[in-house]
């Protein structure tokens, strides 16, 4: 068995969750993604370049069009199929060839509705990778609809996914997937230390928190809000902060789970509410504590400042062995 995977190219979770599961795979895998190779993957893996298909390109006249206006949900069908995009059309005709000329036989999906439709026409076992939120439109129910199997990374119960539930008998929770999984924590180090993780505020408003924190007595590190500040292994800040602020993204709180994390995690807006469903989650379920996009530098202090005496129980956010049930999944999908 040759497995395809299909990786989006918005942000870096998906690739992360990549490189976290496919080590547990023993068939080897070709992965098709507009991301460069990321340089963690083994040499061993192919990675297939697909050109991109949002960017503007020249119509039949010359002239450039923007492929918002190609109609590219065919009328709220699907997300994202503009007409006469030479990208979008090369990144399936690129699939296409794999499929024939590799013998792919299982198709991960992470993610896109239109890729699993098209995988599931050419007749691959497919494998749908879905985030939260209210996931009900045409296009996630017919991928939902198609898809051999469904893997929801996340622990199954803790975010309502009301677009999931007529498929129970095929989907997979697998808990929450992080590349830091089994991996070593130290313990927070003495004294109080915040970090400050990703884009989740404002300029002024991280500066201001920054110098608030600092006036109580706090140590703070802000990483990854541009790209100079981008860190490669985050893992050792993680683990050594007395708490973490950060968004709440699929990927982010895995690896706040793994390492144990006090949090205040901030919902970013996404497709489909997906960060504040999960959000709201870990705030109802005591495992971090919840602050608005637009929030004050004071009040997140005083968020900060509670939540250095918080205890969360991260085992209920099942990371261990995450990676492997989604290996798992993929490679026991039925014919």
């Amino acid at each position: 068995m040759v497995i395809g995977w299909y990786v989006h190219h918005h942000g870096f979770g998906h690739v992360s969750r990549f490189l976290a599961v496919q080590p547990h795979l023993r068939a080897p895998v070709i992965a098709f993604s507009s991301m460069p190779r990321p340089a963690a993957l083994a040499g061993d893996v192919e990675w297939v370049p697909l050109p991109p298909d949002a960017d503007t390109f020249e119509g039949p006249d010359g002239r450039p069009i923007d492929p918002r206006a190609a109609d590219p949900t065919v009328r709220g069908h699907l997300h994202w199929a503009p007409h006469g995009h030479p990208g979008h059309r090369a990144r399936l005709a690129a699939i296409a060839a794999a499929a024939v000329e590799r013998g792919l036989e299982t198709f991960v999906v992470d993610v896109s509705a239109e890729v699993v439709a098209f995988a599931r026409l050419l007749g691959l076992r497919t494998i749908a990778v879905t985030q939260p939120g209210a996931r009900v439109d045409p296009a996630h129910v017919l991928a939902y609809d198609l898809a051999d199997r469904i893997v929801a990374p996340w622990p199954e119960g803790a975010v309502p996914a009301p677009g999931l539930s007529p498929h129970g008998d095929r989907v997979t929770w697998t808990g929450g997937i992080s590349r830091f999984d089994g991996r070593d924590a130290s313990g927070p180090a003495d004294g109080r230390h915040a970090l400050l993780l990703g884009r989740v505020l404002r300029p002024g408003v991280r500066d201001e928190v920054d110098r608030l924190l600092r006036t109580r007595g706090w140590t703070v590190t802000s990483v990854g809000h541009d790209d100079a500040s981008r860190v490669d292994d985050p893992w050792p800040l993680l683990t050594r902060s007395t708490v973490v602020v950060s968004a709440a993204g699929q990927n982010s709180v895995a690896d706040l789970a793994a390492s144990g994390a006090r949090a205040v995690v901030i919902a970013q807006d996404r497709p489909f509410d997906e960060q504040h469903a999960t959000a709201d989650a870990l705030a109802a379920w005591g495992l971090a504590r919840q602050a608005p996009e637009d929030v004050s530098a004071p009040d997140l202090v005083a968020l900060i400042e509670r939540a250095a005496a918080d205890a969360p129980d991260w085992t209920r956010w099942r990371v261990a062995g995450a990676a492997r049930r989604m290996a798992d999944a993929i490679e026991g999908t039925p014919s």
